[in-house]
């Protein structure tokens, strides 16, 4: 079903845990650090910075059991890599 190797899913799953946690913590310190212009309300993106924050914070935590999966099969099989 999916023809992409594991390993390339496991660094693709880690770049985009890592990309939406800058993400989120750059909404978080834009937040706090913009005067209210009346465009965006500083609340907004808070809010949103911790949505992004806390997703990121899954995707990393799934990547972590996953990797460690990985690992285990490997050795399973007699692979040191």
């Amino acid at each position: 079903m999916n023809k992409i190797p594991k390993n390339i899913r496991m660094t693709a799953q880690f770049i985009l845990g890592v990309v939406v946690i800058l993400a989120g913590l750059t909404m978080l310190f834009m937040g706090i650090w913009m005067p209210p212009l009346g465009i965006i309300d500083s609340s907004l993106l808070v809010a949103f910075g911790e949505a992004a924050t806390f997703s990121g914070a899954l995707i990393g935590v799934d990547y972590n059991y996953k990797y460690r999966m990985y690992i285990a099969e490997n050795k399973d099989k007699g692979d040191e890599n």
